[in-house]
């Protein structure tokens, strides 16, 4: 059976990260995402992926944070059937597959070039393909400005600089009529921190910026309303995890401070 191996650079290389976790999950007794596409996907890529150092952890809050977004995008789409929906640095995420969108939603995963050729190679699909340096606006051109949309950057954020993810966000809700932006927040210390986690120290990427407070968004002149703030440590899938894990993620969950510094979904409506 042939298999792929991409030629990625670092921050791409991220993409196999979540892959990777992804696909351990759906291994596990009783997974929390259960992407078996993922899990397949992995099998047929060419890369040592015991050099990336996942920890079950991070495996499990991989799996939470794509199951709370998932969960978004598909209400988002039931309630908005016309909608366009962005996957902004999709990787090789299965989002599309697992979410199944109505018939009349238009899907854009997006991402640099060399990523969505390869993703065009692995995961041929009825979604648009853009291929895109978000730091800039060039690529807005290929999306419909007439039709409400929902707007996903999971794990994103660390990893555009300075401040060129709130341009992004500014100029994609100047460009769309209304829609909806989920990401997975990051406070200024987790983003900071996550350059020392084994991970991603063994790729070589030092993260860049994250914020603390879930209003601070509204600020970024893009007009964005927070709708809601989900702490992950306190979702019901923790009961999944293994211990020591989860008494230790049930003790943080009491301290809304120290569960900001983990993972958490942020929903706003522009």
């Amino acid at each position: 059976m042939p298999r792929w191996q991409p030629k990625l650079g670092l921050i791409q290389e991220t993409l196999l990260l979540t892959l990777h976790a992804r696909a351990l999950d759906a291994g596990l007794p009783s997974p929390i995402l259960g992407d078996t596409l993922s899990a397949d996907l992995a099998g047929k890529i060419d890369y040592d992926f015991g050099k990336l150092k996942v920890k079950p952890s991070l495996v499990l809050t991989t799996a939470l944070r794509a199951k709370r977004l998932d969960d978004v995008v598909r209400a988002y789409t039931a309630a908005h059937p016309g909608c366009v929906v962005l996957d902004l640095g999709c990787g090789l995420d299965t989002r599309m597959y697992r979410c199944d969108p109505p018939p009349g939603v238009d899907w854009y995963d997006i991402d640099f070039p060399e990523v969505v050729d390869l993703r065009a190679e692995c995961l041929p699909g009825r979604s648009h393909l853009v291929g895109a340096d978000l730091t800039s606006s060039d690529w807005l051109a290929a999306i419909p400005g007439d039709r409400p949309a929902m707007i996903v950057a999971e794990g994103l954020l660390p990893f555009m600089p300075g401040d060129s993810f709130q341009a992004m966000i500014r100029a994609l809700t100047g460009h769309l009529p209304s829609g909806e932006l989920a990401l997975n927040g990051y406070t200024r210390f987790a983003a900071w921190a996550m350059k020392y986690h084994p991970t991603i120290k063994a790729l070589g990427i030092k993260a860049a910026q994250g914020f603390d407070d879930p209003r601070e968004p509204e600020s970024w002149d893009a007009g964005l309303e927070l709708i809601e703030e989900q702490i992950l440590t306190r979702a019901p899938e923790v009961a999944r995890f293994p211990q020591p894990l989860r008494a230790l993620t049930r003790l943080t969950a009491r301290s809304t401070a120290l569960s900001r510094q983990g993972a958490r979904i942020l929903r706003y409506r522009f």
